[in-house]
C-alpha cells in the first residue's frame, strides 16, 4: 500500500467533515436569507437558533462519516470520478433517509423541510467538489513533483507494451513513472532492474509468455512486495458470467455469453430508445445545416447506408456522407495502403483520398455518426456496445472474434474511448469482450460521458 495514497485517503475524512458542515451551514443561511424569508418567514431565532443547529450538525456528521466508510468512500484505491459521484449520492441519500426515519420514529417534526432538502442536495455537491479538488491537488503533486509516483518496470516488446509506456508518459497524473523496459521475460534482467531501479510496480504487457513464467514472476513480485499487473489473453477473459444450476443433485455450470440479461436488457433498451429520441429532437436543426453543407461541398446523397452485422443479422447503418459517392468501389484499390499492420481485418488510412473536405471535419468531430441515433431508435443498434462490423471484416474473423456479435453494436463503446483506430485489432477485441462480459448500466453511463469528453480532443478518427 503506497503511503501517499493512504495519506490522501486519510485526508478525505476531515475534508468530508468540513464539507458536510459547510453544506449544513449553507442550507441554514440560505433558509434564513431574505431571498427565502420574504416569501416564507421563519422564527429560527426562537425554535432553531444557529447554535442549536450547529450542535445538531456536529452530532450527525460523525454518523454520516461512518456511513461513508461502510459504503467504500474511503478506500485507498480510487475508482473513476463518475463512479465516486454515484457513491456519494447513494451514501448521502442513505444517511439523510436514516435521519428522516429517526425523526419519524421519535414522533418529532423538524423545524424546516426546506433545510432537510437543501442539506441533502448541498451535501452531495459539497462533498463531491471537495473530493474533486483533492484529486486535482493529488494529480498536480504527482505530475509536477512525482509525489508518490510508482516506479514501473514494463516487460514486453509488442504493441500493448508500447501503448502502455506511451500512455504512462503522456499522463503522469496516473501515478506511474516508467523507469525500465525489458523486452523479454528475462528473470536475471528483471531481478537486476528491481534491485537497482527501486521498482514499485511490474507490468507485463505481452500476453503470449508461458504460463509457468508468468506464475513465477507473480510469485516473485509477491515475495518482493511489488504490485503486479499483466495483460490477459482473450481466452483468460472468458471465465466471467458463469451460473450454477443443480439438476438431480448434479451441479451444472452455465457460461453466459454476456452480463446483459433479464431486466438489464429491458432497462438498456428503454434507455436506448429514450436517449435516441431525445437526441434526435435536440440535433434536428443541426441535421438540416449539415445536409445543406454536404450538398454544397460535393455531389451525392446526404446519408450513406453501410452494411453492418449485429446479433448475427445484417442491417443498414446510417451516417452522414463524409466520402466521395463511389467510396466503396475505390476501397479495393487502396488496400495496399492500409496503415493497420496488425494483421486484423480492419482498414485505416489517415490521408484517405476518398474523404471530402467537409467529411474530414465531420469525422474529426464525430458528427458523421449522429444519424446512427435513427438505428438506435429502430432497435438495430445501441447507444453503447461493441463496434459495428462489416460483413467483409467478419468473413476474416477467427472464431474468438465472433464473440463480439452476441451483443447489439453501439454508436460508442470501450474500443472507441480507449484509443479508437490507434489500437491493434486484437486489443479492440479484448476491450469489447471485456464490455460484453462485464456490462452494467454504470459502465454504459461512464462510456457515454467519456465519449462526450473525447469529442473535444481525440482526433484518431481523421
Amino acid at each position: 500500500m503506497k503511503k501517499t495514497a493512504l495519506l490522501f485517503a486519510v485526508i478525505l475524512v476531515p475534508l468530508d467533515f468540513l464539507m458536510l458542515l459547510a453544506a449544513g451551514l449553507s442550507a441554514y443561511f440560505l433558509r434564513t436569507s431574505t431571498l427565502i424569508t420574504q416569501y416564507r418567514p421563519v422564527l429560527f431565532h426562537l425554535n432553531l437558533p444557529l447554535e442549536r443547529f450547529i450542535f445538531i450538525l456536529l452530532f450527525l456528521i460523525p454518523f454520516w462519516i461512518v456511513i461513508f466508510a461502510l459504503t467504500g468512500l474511503y478506500r485507498v484505491k480510487k475508482g473513476d470520478i463518475l463512479h465516486e459521484f454515484f457513491q456519494i449520492t447513494a451514501a448521502v441519500s442513505f444517511a439523510m433517509m436514516s435521519v428522516i426515519i429517526y425523526i419519524f420514529i421519535q414522533r418529532e417534526w423538524f423545524d424546516s423541510r426546506f433545510i432537510v432538502l437543501a442539506v441533502w442536495v448541498l451535501s452531495i455537491g459539497y462533498v463531491f467538489l471537495g473530493r474533486l479538488l483533492l484529486r486535482g491537488i493529488e494529480r498536480y503533486c504527482i505530475a509536477r513533483y512525482h509525489f508518490g509516483s510508482q516506479r514501473v518496470l514494463i516487460i514486453g516488446n509488442n504493441d500493448v507494451s508500447n501503448i502502455l509506456a506511451r500512455e504512462i508518459e503522456r499522463n503522469p497524473s496516473r501515478g506511474y513513472r516508467v523507469v525500465e523496459l525489458i523486452a523479454t521475460l528475462d528473470f536475471a534482467a528483471i531481478r537486476n532492474a528491481i534491485k537497482t531501479k527501486s521498482i514499485d510496480t511490474v507490468f507485463v504487457g505481452q500476453a503470449d509468455y508461458a504460463e509457468e513464467g508468468i506464475v513465477e514472476l507473480a510469485e516473485f513480485c509477491r515475495d518482493q512486495h511489488l504490485n503486479f499487473h499483466f495483460a490477459p489473453t482473450l481466452f483468460q477473459a472468458l471465465t466471467t458470467n458463469v451460473d450454477v444450476d443443480v439438476i438431480g443433485g448434479i451441479p451444472f455450470i452455465e457460461v453466459k455469453h454476456t452480463a446483459l440479461d433479464g431486466w438489464g436488457r429491458v432497462v438498456k433498451r428503454v434507455l436506448d430508445f429514450t436517449g435516441a429520441g431525445i437526441g434526435l429532437v435536440i440535433v434536428a436543426p443541426l441535421f438540416a445545416v449539415i445536409a445543406t453543407c454536404i450538398k454544397i461541398d460535393s455531389s451525392g446523397p446526404v446519408f450513406v447506408r453501410l452494411d453492418r452485422i449485429t446479433l448475427g443479422r445484417k442491417f443498414s447503418m446510417f451516417k452522414f456522407r463524409s466520402m466521395v459517392d463511389n467510396a466503396h468501389v475505390l476501397k479495393a484499390q487502396l488496400r495496399e495502403y492500409n496503415e493497420r499492420k496488425d494483421g486484423g481485418p480492419l482498414f485505416k488510412m489517415h490521408n484517405d483520398p476518398r474523404i471530402t473536405r467537409l467529411g474530414r471535419f465531420l469525422r474529426k468531430t464525430r458528427i458523421d455518426e449522429l444519424p446512427q441515433l435513427m438505428n438506435v431508435l429502430r432497435g438495430e443498434m445501441s447507444l453503447v456496445g461493441p463496434r459495428p462490423h462489416e460483413p467483409g471484416e467478419i468473413a476474416q474473423y477467427e472464431r474468438h472474434h465472433k464473440k463480439l456479435l452476441v451483443m447489439r453494436a453501439g454508436i460508442t463503446g470501450m474500443a472507441q474511448i480507449s484509443g479508437s483506430s490507434e489500437l491493434p485489432f486484437e486489443e479492440e477485441v479484448k476491450l469489447d469482450t471485456y464490455y460484453i462480459e462485464n456490462w452494467s448500466l454504470v459502465l454504459d453511463i461512464k462510456i457515454l460521458f467519456r465519449t462526450m469528453v473525447l469529442v473535444f480532443y481525440d482526433r484518431s478518427a481523421c
